[in-house]
């Protein structure tokens, strides 16, 4: 039996939604210093901005889920990007950073719930054995956020101010809202029950423990990734020796590099998803341990600065596979909206992490407590990968019975 036709550039649509989206979330990393001298408040008080907009997300994602329900998920989308649009705009108008925290947090509003739309949506479009290969496409749109999308960003606020940056992603923000409302089609995101499947609450499905394991492990990488990223740019102009004007180009080679790794996740994450996962996220963790011992020898930091980028790349779309792999079709969205939850709590910590060893020993610190939480997450994942086999050695044990 022939597998169904790839739906490429409907998932190239969602991929573009998803790049304006992860620009605007993290176009603040790469004008920190500009947004603190403007607003004349600190660096790690600016890098608040980034825990105000994950927090917001992590609280309102799941209600917000459950009460749009029934609203028709491409509607939805458009709506969102709509809130996108605005909350750039409010952005780029602040005149303080009271104000600044308003639209961050209108931002937050419609980013969580977008990230519940968006892995389902694209999940629906495939069969299964096309999942990771479909979640790397529309995750290729993150990752091309921090290729063009930050970068860009940056150097636009750093030529023009860092106001016109946020007007300009609004702008961005309103094309690709066309395309989607053009060209996406419409799916059912109802759960339908099979002849004889019993409808059981969401909290009794048998899946939610898979689900919560995949979301700890996602909590505990991104806190560390966000520990370090959200003040990357005071770490590459402090400890790394650059100037500011080399910020927006380092930030593309740690883009560039994160598409190869999306690249290789889509490869190989559908065949070895667990290998790969566990391969990426060691190299991590070592690149991560080298830029504290090799901070001050610039080629050194260059080159590492690109392999942790490509190592990275694929981590989130083999989250992404992780959990709506193992979670049943009728928690699907639940689980998106999980996921979504602790990417967010884990973005919001590890940027209020980061402040606090920033504040306390100094921004060179803070490569090494990354690399000590992907050492927490490789035995974390290495036990939920026994768990999982010994699920599967049971479960074929019972067929054969």
């Amino acid at each position: 039996m022939s597998q169904p036709r790839f739906p490429l550039f409907s998932l190239l649509v969602i991929s573009g939604a998803i790049f304006v989206s992860v620009s605007s979330e993290f176009l603040p990393t790469g004008l920190l210093p500009d947004m603190a001298e403007t607003l004349r408040v600190s660096e790690s008080r600016v890098g608040l901005l980034v825990t105000i907009f994950a927090f917001t997300v992590a609280i309102t994602t799941i209600p917000l889920t459950r009460l749009t329900q029934r609203f028709s998920r491409k509607r939805l989308m458009v709506i969102l990007l709509l809130v996108f649009a605005l909350a750039n705009v409010l952005a780029g108008l602040s005149q303080s950073y009271e104000f600044l925290v308003f639209a961050r947090v209108l931002g937050g509003l419609a980013h969580g719930l977008f990230w519940a739309v968006t892995g389902p949506y694209a999940s629906r479009l495939v069969t299964r054995k096309q999942l990771v290969r479909a979640l790397s496409i529309t995750n290729a749109g993150g990752t091309v956020a921090f290729i063009l999308g930050v970068p860009l960003g940056t150097a636009l606020g750093h030529a023009l101010g860092w106001q016109i940056a946020f007007f300009v992603m609004a702008g961005v923000v309103l094309v690709f809202t066309a395309l989607v409302a053009l060209f996406l089609p419409d799916v059912d995101h109802h759960h339908t029950l099979t002849t004889g499947e019993i409808g059981l609450p969401g909290y009794k499905d048998r899946t939610i423990p898979a689900v919560v394991a995949a979301c700890i492990l996602c909590i505990i990488i991104m806190l560390g990734q966000n520990t370090f990223n959200t003040y990357v740019a005071p770490w590459v102009i402090g400890p790394a020796g650059f100037d500011a004007g080399s910020v927006g180009p380092l930030l593309f080679v740690i883009g560039a590099a994160g598409a190869v790794g999306l690249v290789l996740s889509g490869v190989f994450g559908d065949k070895y998803p667990r290998g790969t996962f566990a391969a990426m996220l060691g190299v991590v963790g070592v690149s991560m341990l080298l830029l504290f011992v090799f901070s001050g020898t610039q080629i050194a930091v260059i080159a590492l600065l690109a392999t942790w980028g490509m190592a990275f790349g694929g981590l989130p779309a083999l989250l992404h596979g992780r959990v709506l792999g193992v979670a049943s079709p009728r928690i699907r969205d639940l689980a998106s909206a999980s996921l979504t939850v602790s990417f967010n709590l884990a973005i919001g910590g590890g940027a209020l992490l980061g402040g606090i060893l920033l504040d306390a020993f100094g921004v060179g610190v803070l490569p090494l407590a990354y690399a000590a939480l992907v050492t927490v997450a490789l035995i974390v994942g290495t036990i939920d990968d026994l768990r999982h086999r010994r699920r599967h050695r049971i479960q074929d044990t019972s067929s054969v019975r």
